[in-house]
């Protein structure tokens, strides 16, 4: 069989771009690992935050709100975000608050919506109360429901080798596959999938973070709890079913994609960085993670075919905000696709397309 398009990489980027491109013909996701969504969308702080990322990147989230909000009945719940500002951090507090339109709080008023804040430390705050919970693992349910009406998934298939046959791609990925379109949505491997393709490689940037997870603070109902975020990204902790993450929020450039592990020394970071804005003490980690956000140099999204072989398809380059994004991103790879019009303005598809490297 020949595929319409093949979709390398089972990631949220992947199957919301299958999704989107089962409209325009057959579609095959090839995934490595044993399910979807196995390396970073399968540890996503999963926020909604529409202000947040650069200006193209907001450009996207806004564009996704509204499937978000519809997508298999919604997929969003109420969450807000907390930023919080120590000694020494008012003017990146103040810089933060300006470009995500925060509202300042004072941290007695931050304090009365999470009560183990610190207020010896707390120095100033400010909240959004439109940032929300992304069902994440019903949105790549959904996504993939929609592939396997058109077409499959196929998991434990890592490509092993990718040759053209005139105007068809032939991968091989424990067996071979053929198609029309190349879709690479590969994460941390996309480079490596590209020059497997001899298209030239972007400098896509695997950056590890890791999660430390831990008992609610304090023995408290967290469930209600906004996220906090240190001024300037500088950590962050969440509510998770009832337990608590802590984040150093760090990007620790890794040369080598893998399935990435937590690094203790930035746990221990991150959690040092936490500990004096709140009064309950950590005492005890239950367990941690760590994800690859992959950037572009230029750390926006790499969506559209590739200037010097248009039936390959980059779906890459998401960073932290593949979730978010990933409703709009996909339609656009979709309409590019189809020669549709598509909603974002033509600046941003500029500063979006893959031709903005070469």
């Amino acid at each position: 069989m020949i595929y319409d398009f093949i979709v390398i990489g089972g990631g949220i980027a992947g199957v919301s771009a299958g999704a989107r491109l089962a409209s325009l013909g057959s579609v095959c996701v090839l995934e490595a690992e044993t399910a979807p969504a196995y390396h970073a969308s399968g540890r996503s702080a999963a926020l909604y935050e529409g202000s947040y990322g650069n200006s193209v990147t907001v450009a996207l989230n806004q564009a996704s709100r509204a499937d978000l909000d519809t997508l298999d009945g919604g997929l969003l719940s109420p969450r807000g975000l907390m930023m919080l500002g120590g000694p020494g951090q008012e003017a990146a507090l103040a810089r933060d608050i300006a470009s995500m339109a925060l509202t300042p709080l004072t941290p007695a008023e931050a304090q009365a919506r999470v009560p183990i804040l610190n207020l010896d430390h707390v120095v100033g705050a400010a909240m959004n109360d439109d940032a929300w919970d992304i069902d994440t693992d019903r949105m790549v349910q959904n996504f993939a429901k929609t592939i396997r009406s058109k077409g499959r998934i196929a998991t434990h298939a890592p490509v092993a080798e990718i040759t053209q046959d005139g105007t068809i791609w032939r991968v091989t990925a424990n067996e071979t596959y053929r198609a029309r379109h190349i879709v690479n949505a590969a994460g941390a491997w996309a480079d490596q999938i590209a020059a497997m393709a001899g298209i030239t490689p972007l400098g896509l940037i695997p950056l590890r973070r890791s999660v430390a997870r831990m008992p609610a603070p304090g023995g408290h109902d967290v469930r209600a709890w906004p996220m906090l975020l240190g001024a300037d990204e500088s950590w962050y902790a969440k509510p998770d079913a009832g337990a608590w993450l802590v984040s150093p929020a760090e990007e620790d450039r890794v040369d080598n994609p893998h399935d990435a592990y937590a690094n203790d020394l930035s746990l221990a970071e991150g959690i040092a960085r936490y500990q004096p804005f709140v009064t309950a003490e950590v005492t005890r980690v239950t367990g941690n993670w760590a994800g690859l956000r992959t950037f572009a140099p230029d750390r926006c999204l790499v969506i559209g075919p590739d200037p010097a072989m248009p039936s390959f398809l980059w779906a890459a380059g998401q960073g932290g905000y593949g979730f978010q994004t990933a409703p709009a991103a996909s339609q656009l790879l979709a309409d590019l696709v189809a020669d549709r019009q598509p909603a974002l303005d033509k600046a941003h598809i500029s500063a979006l397309c893959p031709s903005r490297f070469r």
